[in-house]
């Protein structure tokens, strides 16, 4: 976050608070993963096994040691927003927030009173991604994993106020979570308020030059459209600003520009046309320009484009789709058949007939030659293969690398996931679990290497 008002507003970047090893709550710091003006973020394990707890989560440790009294009571604030959104608008799009404590700690002076945030363990931002150059194939929906969240808040009454691609984080499945409430506001009907603070290259026109009242500068749901806007021309433009300039101060000069008239809106050809449409909507240069194109709105122009997007989607026509369609029915016929359901059993587990084995496979190359069976090094077997890979969509079943399990079929086209290095698919494996050979799952393919030939599944 990036002051705009006054030196009073500034920050060092905070030392290091707490050592690797040193035990905070319930949980043991593993390593310092970030640091911002006003907190430092640790990968952390819980100190105690528990079944009920993640095996790896984030620590947000905002201290308040020595801090002027103005500077402590935002701290708090910030805090409190944290806390009260994911109380009351948590969604599989937004950071999930697991618990809140004040640290205790007599022994570190600078740490101690310090308020701490436990939160979902993230891979990567999307700014590591951009660093690292985004898959052409994963640019669409990233957009829309984004767009998901920021509806999902809109519609809750917040503003995010802090869009970035440092604030979009990416977890081990590859979905999309926005995170840093630290701006967040609740709308008072069409607009809420914020303390001068934001990051420069994802500010609107209006807020450069916003005065700023008792409870801060306005904010409406607009702002996080303009900032989405540009990430979109970022990601299809490898990290370029749509607006011209060798430093921040520069490019929000530009913005002015463009925001009075006095300069039109210049987009990197390389961002294909419905991106660049949308894009261009999305940084409209007022906010009542921009007030039209809401966060569902734009969800929706992306679904209803989506088919387009797919390779071979183009619709057939007269004899070739009849020929198509007939195909279809008889795959169906036949798949029903092999599964039993024509001959008068009841469609469901019973009605499969185990095909093929499948062996797991971790990309993580330190839960490789592990034998232990870590719970850091365990995956997950989905419930639902076409709703997001998340906490609330895993069995209790935990499988490791070189576990081999019963498949049964496939299903071609669930929920995209992508591991580790960076591999995507969309095909699922129903699979068989192993303490509970009776009852199944579904296995997305990036987690085995193994490809065997097997009829695809009915919907789940």
């Amino acid at each position: 976050m990036t002051p705009l008002h006054g030196p009073d507003d500034t920050a060092e970047e905070p030392a290091d608070l707490l050592p690797c090893g040193y035990r905070a709550g319930e949980w043991v710091v593993v390593e310092r993963i970030g640091a911002g003006g006003w907190s430092t973020v640790y990968a952390a394990r819980p100190a105690e096994h528990a079944e009920d707890r993640p095996a790896e989560v984030a620590l947000k440790v905002m201290p308040t040691a020595g801090l002027a009294p103005r500077q402590a009571q935002r701290i708090v604030e910030s805090a409190h927003r944290e806390v009260e959104l994911g109380r009351r608008a948590g969604h599989p799009r937004l950071i999930g927030l697991l618990e809140s404590f004040v640290l205790r700690a007599p022994d570190r002076p600078s740490s101690d009173g310090a308020i701490v945030l436990v939160m979902e363990r993230a891979t990567r931002s999307l700014r590591e991604l951009l660093d690292a150059g985004v898959p052409e194939a994963e640019r669409g929906r990233l957009i829309e994993g984004i767009c998901e969240g920021l509806a999902h808040l809109h519609r809750s009454g917040w503003v995010h106020a802090d869009l970035k691609p440092e604030n979009i984080l990416l977890g081990r499945d590859g979905s999309v979570k926005l995170s840093d409430f630290g701006l967040a506001t609740e709308l008072t009907g069409t607009h809420g308020h914020v303390p001068p603070l934001g990051t420069l290259d994802y500010l609107p026109p209006e807020r450069w030059k916003a005065p700023l009242g008792a409870l801060g500068v306005q904010v409406r749901p607009s702002a996080d459209i303009w900032a989405l806007g540009v990430i979109i021309h970022e990601v299809f433009a490898s990290g370029a600003s749509p607006f011209a300039g060798a430093t921040p101060v520069a490019r929000g000069a530009a913005v002015q520009e463009y925001g009075e008239g006095r300069a039109p809106l210049h987009m990197d050809p390389a961002v294909p046309p419905f991106w660049r449409d949308l894009a261009a909507d999305c940084l409209a240069p007022t906010h009542e320009a921009r007030a039209g194109h809401t966060a569902d709105s734009l969800l929706a122009r992306i679904a209803a484009e989506r088919p387009t997007r797919r390779r071979g989607s183009a619709r057939p026509r007269g004899r070739a789709r009849a020929v198509l369609l007939a195909a279809a029915l008889c795959a169906v016929i036949l798949c029903a058949v092999a599964g039993g359901t024509l001959s008068g059993d009841a469609p469901g587990k019973d009605a499969f007939r185990p095909a093929a084995e499948l062996t797991v496979f971790n990309a993580e190359r330190g839960c490789q030659d592990r034998t232990d069976r870590d719970l850091g090094c365990s995956l997950g077997l989905a419930i639902d293969p076409t709703l997001p890979y998340t906490p609330d969509n895993v069995t209790p079943t935990r499988v490791w690398h070189g576990d081999v399990l019963t498949t049964e079929c496939q299903l071609p086209h669930g929920l995209p996931v992508v591991d580790e290095e960076g591999l995507r698919s969309t095909r699922w494996f129903r699979v068989r679990l192993p303490d509970d050979p009776a009852s199944a799952a579904w296995l997305p393919a990036v987690r085995t290497r193994d490809r065997p030939p097997l009829q695809n599944c009915p919907s789940p």
